[in-house]
């Protein structure tokens, strides 16, 4: 994805204006991966412009939960660390993004790992930045030849902190999975 835009801020105001809203967008990305991991339909979908095109044929953000919902109830736990991201400005209000991405999938009680990307296109809408578009580039997906179990090495050690299961404590995760009358394992 070639840099589609070289607006540069003009005023000390815009400048400003430009660093806050680089922050935000960079946030998106990782609130992002949060509500993925976590199956958090309604966060998720928050995200995207409430007219997000979703396929062909639909749009809005109700379309872009049942799209999500059908493509992550075929994997049990993901785990998605944002590294890279680089976003450039159309305009004060639209910009494009890069973001580079470590992912672990868990399917059938194996586990694969990979690196993804997605190729963005933000807009501000009232004040607030969204995802307009969000395509994801992938590349590669291997199986993790040594498979960590649901638990595996957490709170074993009566000894040391219990500490929440993972995606297990989310509220959301839970209700994603009994939305769709399935167990995530």
């Amino acid at each position: 994805m070639a840099n589609q835009g070289h607006w540069l801020p003009g005023s000390l105001e815009e400048r400003l204006d430009r660093i806050e809203a680089v922050d935000q967008i960079r946030q998106l990305a990782s609130r992002y991966a949060l509500a993925v991991d976590t199956r958090n339909m309604d966060d998720l979908a928050s995200l995207f412009v409430e007219d997000v095109r979703v396929g062909r044929d639909e749009h809005g953000r109700e379309a872009i939960k049942r799209w999500y919902g059908r493509s992550l109830e075929r994997f049990g736990t993901s785990i998605h660390f944002i590294g890279n991201h680089v976003i450039d400005f159309i305009s004060p209000d639209e910009a494009t993004g890069v973001v580079t991405c470590h992912d672990e999938l868990e399917k059938g009680g194996e586990w694969q790992v990979g690196k993804i990307q997605y190729w963005d296109t933000y807009v501000r809408r009232n004040g607030t930045w969204y995802f307009k578009r969000r395509k994801l580039h992938r590349w590669y997906l291997v199986d993790a030849l040594e498979r960590p179990s649901h638990n595996g090495g957490v709170n074993t050690d009566p000894r040391s902190l219990t500490v929440g299961q993972l995606p297990d404590v989310w509220p959301s995760w839970e209700r994603f999975w009994s939305e769709r009358g399935k167990t995530p394992r």
